[in-house]
């Protein structure tokens, strides 16, 4: 299976939206597409033995452009719709004069008054109509395509509005021609020149207003630089031009090109737009850069190793643009309803143009309210209702370091009212030391940490890191190990120096089927808060190790914050009671639940979700990787295991856990503001279409094509500024 973005040009509205996104879904080889209104944008799955050039075909059958694979650094195509907009706006205002000056007492331009010169008002009037129909083409192009694939949308209503209007003025404008002066009054030409105005203006405004959904992602893409210097000959080269393994430098001032490891000196960096972090960090020979960092103070050099696409700051654009092509049930709830709304205007529209004949109204007036119908249902604010709101939440996410991967996510993050910790390296940083070594056999102390360190070396649990840092530090040399075995909750086995090498907690001893005999020295470490760490070799205990962990600074807030919201909290954790105790004591959390297998941990969630609650897994290791998938929301670190993080729906960047309070609040404003915008959207047409449809006439209110195109253009500029306000 491959996954792509596509940009997609010529799509209005949700109708455009949906239309294309069914007929994507019905071709053979795509898994499933996804197409986005606000960033024009199609996320599509397909199978292997599809290409791109299909894909492309597929977008152009259903009425639509691609414009290429979605690239975050390629800049958008300056246009000229500024222009045009302003000079047509100019020809508007002279339509608009022509037409309705007399109606207002204004001075009338000589030899082009309607009563006595009507010949003269008709072909003026023609004339200025053409140069907006020339304008409106993309408008009519995408309606008629829209109705050939039987999938109608707003152009598809503005074609049929405008066109009944104008073929009605040119046989008006013909009797005129023909003598009949009394026609000259069912002239309309003016309303399709403007309804095409406003629905351009909507357009444009709408346009900018959606740039600035985007800000965040744009934000990401420029945190790198543009180009980077090779060591050889300090040699300036473009980002593209960088190769897996290239020595690159970077001075004072300089920005990462891309990620790497120091291979010589060392510096102060930035890393504050990964990690929130405003110190900079100090890097040395070994350590990891990532791209975007600023060097502050040093000399280094550093070896590429994640170019282009698979850079850190890539990845993070890739899953945020995932995330907003995704859909939440709010959002495909609102789809289906876009879906039915185009062809139930034009039943409305066509029974109102009916109806008006049949009630004895004239053809002028049947013809008015028809086109005024059409024109004033806006498909386009339903549409932009609920992914505005996505993109501009996910957007801000993003930008204080959640990485939501996908929509809905986001949307049912506000209903959790679980939120179960793990403990090592999620509540506590997991940089464990070892504080105390009861050593039970003729080794000597560092002889037992080079075994443990050996074995561990073979692991990534954070238990592993306080042995193989206390071996660096004191040049202790790790051996070969051997049959190398994750048992897992338990501990780890290998062979090392033809002996059999047991790692792990108290499990062990159930395992291998041999006594404690060591009870009493486990609870001392254990009272003391270690977390305890048993080394058998040849089923003999040769010693017990414990070692401390460091609360994180954000443990004790974050809970405070989520228990003022009402959230439970849970720690679940494989370490021993006491030690889980301690800290959940000193952190705030009042149910621990400790000693479970990783099996254990993903059940407990099981059930909790088999009991109607709402469930957020917080972790950050392999054996967290089960619950993660099993609960509601997942949340994993930056910093954690592949498989933490791709079993997880939420990344923290800078493994902040505030964030996860920030989250709550974003999810629950997002899904506010949805619900506002669904509102406004069906209130303004279950306000309008009753007006344009001409049930107020008894009461002296009524619209017409022209304000109809007006006040379409309102109803979606309303749902895009409210969406805006996310953005605070």
């Amino acid at each position: 299976m491959k996954k792509v973005v596509l940009k997609i040009g010529g799509m209005s509205c949700s109708a455009c939206s949906n239309g294309l996104e069914k007929y994507l879904n019905k071709q053979d080889g795509v898994i499933n597409a996804s197409v986005n209104l606000v960033l024009n944008q199609a996320f599509i799955e397909y199978e292997d033995y599809l290409k791109i050039e299909n894909l492309e075909r597929f977008v152009s059958e259903a009425g639509f452009e691609s414009l290429g694979i979605y690239d975050e650094k390629k800049e958008e195509k300056k246009d000229n719709s500024k222009i045009y907009l302003i000079l047509f706006a100019i020809l508007a205002l002279i339509i608009l004069y022509i037409s309705m000056s007399h109606m207002i007492n204004l001075p009338n331009i000589p030899y082009l008054d309607m009563n006595n010169y009507p010949v003269n008002y008709s072909i003026c009037l023609f004339l200025l109509v053409i140069p907006f129909l020339v304008y409106g083409y993309d408008i009519f192009k995408s309606g008629i395509k829209n109705i050939i694939h039987k999938t109608p949308n707003m152009d598809t209503l503005v074609l049929v509005g405008v066109v009944s209007s104008f073929l009605y003025s040119l046989f008006s404008m013909i009797m005129v021609l023909l003598g009949n002066k009394m026609y000259v009054e069912s002239l309309y030409f003016e309303s399709s020149a403007i309804i095409i105005f406003f629905i351009k203006l909507g357009r444009f405004i709408d346009s900018k207003s959606k740039e600035k959904t985007k800000e965040s992602l744009k934000e990401l893409v420029q945190i790198t630089p543009e180009s980077a210097v090779l060591k050889d000959g300090e040699k300036e080269v473009t980002i593209d031009e960088v190769k897996k393994g290239d020595i690159l430098i970077c001075k004072p001032g300089m920005k990462i090109a891309v990620d790497g490891v120091i291979t010589k000196g060392y510096a102060h960096l930035d890393e504050a737009f990964i990690t929130g972090e405003a110190i900079p960090v100090k890097k040395n020979i070994n350590d990891k850069v990532i791209a975007g960092s600023i060097n502050y103070d040093g000399y280094i050099e550093y070896k590429a190793l994640k170019i282009g696409k698979d850079s850190t700051i890539s990845e993070i654009v890739r899953l945020v643009v995932e995330a907003v092509n995704t859909k939440s049930p709010i959002q495909r709830l609102a789809d289906k309803v876009s879906s039915y709304f185009v062809p139930t205007i034009i039943l409305i529209a066509l029974f109102t143009f009916i109806g008006y004949l049949i009630l004895g109204f004239n053809l002028n007036e049947s013809i008015l309210s028809f086109a005024t119908v059409l024109v004033v249902a806006c498909p386009c604010a339903l549409g932009l209702a609920t992914p505005l709101a996505i993109v501009v939440s996910i957007g801000a996410c993003a930008k204080k370091g959640i990485l939501v991967k996908t929509s809905e996510t986001l949307e049912n993050a506000h209903k959790i009212d679980t939120i179960i910790f793990d403990k090592t390296g999620t509540l506590t940083y997991g940089n464990l030391k070892i504080s105390k070594v009861f050593n039970y056999s003729l080794y000597k102390d560092n002889k037992i940490i080079e075994l443990v360190a050996s074995i561990e070396s073979n692991s990534i649990h954070p238990i592993a890191s306080s042995f193989i840092s206390y071996a660096k530090e004191n040049k202790i040399k790790i051996k070969e190990v051997k049959d190398f075995n994750n048992i897992s909750g338990i501990g780890l086995k290998g062979v090392i120096d033809k002996k059999e090498i047991y790692v792990g907690n108290n499990k062990l001893f159930t395992k291998l089927k041999i006594k404690n005999e060591h009870i009493d020295d486990e609870k001392y470490l254990i009272n003391l808060g270690n977390s305890i760490v048993y080394v058998i070799e040849d089923k003999e205990v040769i010693a017990l190790i414990g070692v401390k962990d460091i609360v994180r600074t954000s443990s004790k807030r974050t809970v405070e914050k989520l228990n003022n919201l009402g959230k439970e909290i849970i720690m679940l954790t494989g370490d021993n009671e006491v030690t889980a105790s301690l800290v959940a004591e000193q952190i705030g959390i009042k149910k621990v639940i400790s000693n479970v297998l990783p099996q254990e941990k993903t059940n407990f969630i099981k059930k909790l979700i088999k009991e109607g609650k709402n469930v957020m897994m917080v972790g950050d290791g392999i054996n967290d990787a089960p619950s993660l998938a099993s609960s509601n929301i997942g949340v994993s670190f930056n910093s954690a295991t592949d498989i933490a993080t791709s079993s997880s729906d939420i990344i923290l960047i800078n493994d902040d856990l505030e964030n996860i309070v920030t989250l709550l609040s974003i999810s629950k404003k997002t899904l506010r503001n949805i619900k506002q915008n669904l509102f406004w959207a069906f209130f303004y047409n279950i306000c309008m279409i009753p007006i344009a449809i001409g049930v107020l006439k008894p009461f002296g209110i009524s619209m017409n094509p022209m304000f109809a195109g007006f006040a379409m253009t309102i109803s979606s500029l309303t749902v895009v500024f409210n969406s805006l306000r996310l953005k605070k």
